[in-house]
Parts: C-alpha cells; sequence; structure tokens
C-alpha cells in the first residue's frame, strides 16, 4: 500500500513525546471536479490542522486559535516565503510526470509530504520528504544518505537530477534535522501558551425528562479537574456515576458526572454540580431553566454528550 493513501493516519498516530509537523502538497490535473482545487496544501501538527492553502483562495489560511495570533506577527511573512519557495520547488509537475509514465490524457494527482518529527523526551529527531503520483510512491528523500531514492523505473532520471544537486540536498538536510525542528517546537509553544488559558466550559445535559442530568465539563488544561455533585450543600456518592477524563481534538479534555434521580426528587431538593480546575470553581445549580437552555445545545451537538473511552461509551 504506497504512503500517499494513508496520509491523514500516518499524521495521527502521535506517540507519548513524539511530536509531528507534517505539510502536504496535492496538485491534480485533467478533468476538474466543481468545488476541488487544482494545487492544495495543509499543514498538520500532532494530528491537529493548523494550515490550509488552495488555488482558489490564493492565501494561507490559519486553522487554530493561536495560529490566528501567529499569522499576526512578524514570523508569519518568513512562515509564508518558506512555503511559497517549497511550492516553487516542487520541480515535479504533472505534465514531465504524464511523459515520464507515457500517459497523454486523463485525471492525475501528485503529492508532495514533507516534514520532522521530534521527541521531547530524548531530543531525538529525523526529516522525511516523499513525493507520490496517482496514489503511488515516486520518490523520496533519505535524510541521513543524503540521497534520492525510487521504486520505480521512471523516477530515475529525476533521482539522478536531484542527487547531483549538492548544494540543494545540503539545504534540505539543514531544513529538515534543524530549521523544520525548530519550527515544531516553536507551534508547540503557541500550541501550549493557548491551551495554558483554557478553562471548562460546563453544561447540564439531558436527552428527555425522564433521563440521567449529565454535568459536563470540556475546553479545559491540564486534565485534572475535580467534578462533585451536592445534595442540599452535602457531597451525592450514591446517585452518580463519574465518567473518565478523555482528550478533546484540539489538545483540552472533557469529563462527564452524571445524576441518576428523578424530576421530582431533584425538584425537591437542591442539586448543585461543582467543577475546579487550577483553582477556579464553577458552580450550576440544576433547574429546569438550566437543563433547557443545555437541551436545545444536546440536539445541535450530540458529541456534547458522547465521550468514548477504551470501548467504553457514555451516553
Amino acid at each position: 500500500m504506497a504512503q500517499y493513501v494513508v496520509f491523514n493516519c500516518v499524521c495521527l498516530v502521535v506517540c507519548s513525546g513524539r511530536h509531528t509537523f507534517t505539510t502536504t502538497y496535492t496538485e491534480i490535473n485533467g478533468q476538474m471536479i466543481a468545488g476541488i482545487p487544482e494545487i492544495s496544501s495543509v499543514t498538520v501538527l500532532d494530528g491537529q490542522q493548523i494550515d490550509y492553502y488552495d488555488s482558489e483562495i490564493k492565501k494561507l489560511i490559519p486553522r487554530q486559535d493561536w495560529m490566528k495570533e501567529f499569522a499576526s506577527g512578524d514570523k508569519w511573512k518568513e512562515y509564508i516565503e518558506i512555503r511559497e519557495q517549497v511550492q516553487q520547488n516542487n520541480t515535479i509537475n504533472i505534465t514531465i510526470l504524464m511523459e515520464q509514465f507515457n500517459q497523454l490524457h486523463g485525471v492525475h494527482t501528485y503529492q508532495r509530504m514533507y516534514g520532522c518529527e521530534w521527541d521531547d523526551q530524548t531530543n531525538d529527531s529525523y526529516g522525511f520528504d516523499q513525493h507520490g503520483y496517482d496514489g503511488e510512491d515516486f520518490i523520496s528523500l533519505d535524510v541521513n544518505q543524503l540521497r534520492y531514492i525510487t521504486p520505480v523505473p521512471q523516477g530515475l532520471i529525476t533521482a539522478n537530477t536531484w542527487n547531483n544537486d549538492r548544494a540543494q540536498l545540503e539545504f534540505l538536510q539543514q531544513y529538515y534535522r534543524h530549521d523544520c525542528v525548530n519550527w515544531l517546537k516553536y507551534f508547540l509553544t503557541l500550541k501550549k501558551a493557548d491551551l495554558e488559558i483554557r478553562v471548562p466550559e460546563v453544561s447540564l445535559l439531558q436527552e428527555d425528562s425522564s433521563s440521567p442530568v449529565m454535568c459536563h465539563a470540556t475546553g479545559f488544561y491540564p486534565s485534572g479537574v475535580t467534578i462533585t455533585w451536592l445534595r442540599n450543600g452535602q457531597d451525592d456518592y450514591e446517585d452518580v456515576d463519574l465518567g473518565e477524563t478523555v482528550p478533546n481534538e484540539d489538545g483540552t479534555f472533557q469529563k462527564i458526572f452524571t445524576l441518576y434521580v428523578n424530576p421530582e426528587e431533584w425538584k425537591k431538593n437542591q442539586f448543585v454540580c461543582v467543577v475546579e480546575h487550577k483553582g477556579k470553581t464553577i458552580r450550576i445549580i440544576l433547574s429546569e431553566d438550566e437543563i433547557k437552555s443545555n437541551k436545545r445545545r444536546w440536539k445541535m451537538n450530540q458529541y456534547f454528550c458522547v465521550a468514548e473511552h477504551k470501548g467504553k461509551t457514555i451516553q
């Protein structure tokens, strides 16, 4: 199976302490489909998309709030220039590849995926630069050996040409061993600074009037959080079920604490959900008005009240 058909899977597999910074360019030639740009690129940090570009919008779009702040700073211009240089250096174009593969017509796709991986525990790192054509590997750079290799005979001419350009090879070696890792660390710093200011969003959720009431805290960082259900000012230990803390896609966390009491009982008593995080306390008193407002939210976004962890689903 070619590497170019599993890019998203590769980007999402990030082990503890290991971070990945990857940019993928895609170019399509032939009969175009409405809504699909001829050229596009996407950058991913630890499985999370951080920017996007295509030939229709003709500008680089930040995809995260902390990237939007970065886009207003001085280093954004430097970052844009690197992306423009990479696009210009994508000298393998589809026309040349079609000639090398003796193809006269049809829809064809060229992709380039490049980036680096860094382990924050061992400080080990490595770079990668891979090119694909029509979903199959075409040529890739061995950063350690500083040479291009190809699995197909049509790539030999390109590999020989690029291997003879020692200045470009040394430039790429410097980038993948140092500059790319520095950018990765820089973006991790921006992301962490953004996460550090995240506080829980707390909602009381209920599927219907006879269902349990869920106190749902989400969007907080770090993961340490305390959730308590109080009955008339005292901890309720009997009619509750505390879920596990699970990660959100943006690096924050969520947790659910479910209260199993019928409406008649919680109308006769005062139930309060208390969420404590980083020295701050959020209290929500259980009431019909509070649940109704969050019930509409639940209907609009069902992922707010569903959590999966180790094969177990809390709903």
